[in-house]
């Protein structure tokens, strides 16, 4: 695992990096709108995403930066989703990452934009980039569809249209294939893109995020009941009352599936030859205590 956490950190750094260079002060009047953006852009994180799409793009055997400008705007779209997701009209967080939320420092107007912004400007970010611009619209369809309606924030629709009621396991599973995977698959599918990765590279990719995604939304409904704050960054049991794995199966059962799903994580990858650190990562984070 140490080459995992050096590979993680590494990435981690780069991604630190180049987002610090995105919205620096060029002159522009909107300056706070782009320091609204700046600071949860480098609020931390684990920054798994960017990781996923840089290893999928080295696992079909080209250069991890190849993916830098998949990774960079997969980490922008999902840094725009915890915005709005903290905002009072949504889970109403004061804390992420163990600091203030965006709207808690600029304002839930100023949040908003802040997190459209970030969301356009994504898909400014891969349409600039040196991809091939056949490449450049796969990954703009995959990223759009992952994210949108049909993905992330059509999970988050479920997700509120079921507060009020008990869910089905089925009802469960459509709300956060969408809202956790959604990104996950985006993130997996662009790295393959990025790489030139064969049709069933594609979908052993996504076969791979499927499984990694509900595995890592199973860990997180069960840190929301028994994790530690302090090393979370944020409050815990504010999904008591949600849909969540933990209240559909009891942690006991939710247990065996992580370990089930990282299994079918690990198996998605025999299609390509050098699948060791995604192998790792899945492991990782089917134990992970943050």
């Amino acid at each position: 695992m140490s080459r995992l956490n050096d590979r993680l950190n590494q990435t981690a750094a780069w991604v630190e990096e180049a987002l610090k260079k995105l919205y620096a002060d060029h002159g522009e009047p909107q300056q706070t709108l782009y320091d609204a953006m700046s600071y949860s852009l480098l609020a931390g994180g684990k920054r798994l995403r960017p990781f996923l799409a840089r290893e999928f793009c080295a696992a079909c055997g080209a250069d991890p930066s190849v993916a830098n400008p998949a990774a960079l705007s997969i980490e922008m779209i999902h840094t725009y989703s915890l915005i709005h997701d903290d905002l009072p009209c949504m889970d109403n967080d004061d804390y992420r990452r163990g600091k203030l939320t965006n709207h808690k420092v600029f304002g839930e107007a100023m949040a908003v934009l802040a997190a459209d912004g970030l969301q356009t400007d994504a898909f400014r970010v891969l349409a600039q980039s040196d991809l091939p611009a056949e490449t450049v619209v796969q990954c703009v369809s995959l990223l759009s569809c992952s994210a949108g309606p049909w993905g992330m924030v059509g999970g988050q629709v479920l997700d509120m249209e079921s507060e009020t009621r008990a869910c089905t396991d089925r009802e469960v599973l459509d709300i956060q294939t969408r809202k956790t995977g959604g990104l996950f698959r985006a993130a997996c599918g662009m790295g393959v893109l990025c790489g030139g990765g064969s049709p069933a590279q594609l979908q052993a990719a996504l076969q791979y995020a499927d499984a990694l995604g509900l595995a890592f939304q199973i860990r997180d409904d069960i840190l929301d009941v028994c994790g530690d704050a302090a090393k979370l960054g944020k409050a815990v049991g504010v999904d008591a009352n949600k849909n969540t794995f933990v209240r559909l199966y009891g942690i006991d059962r939710c247990e065996q599936l992580i370990k089930q799903k990282t299994e079918e994580a690990i198996s998605a990858l025999s299609d390509f030859e050098s699948p060791e650190l995604l192998q790792d990562l899945a492991l990782a984070l089917s134990n992970r205590d943050r």
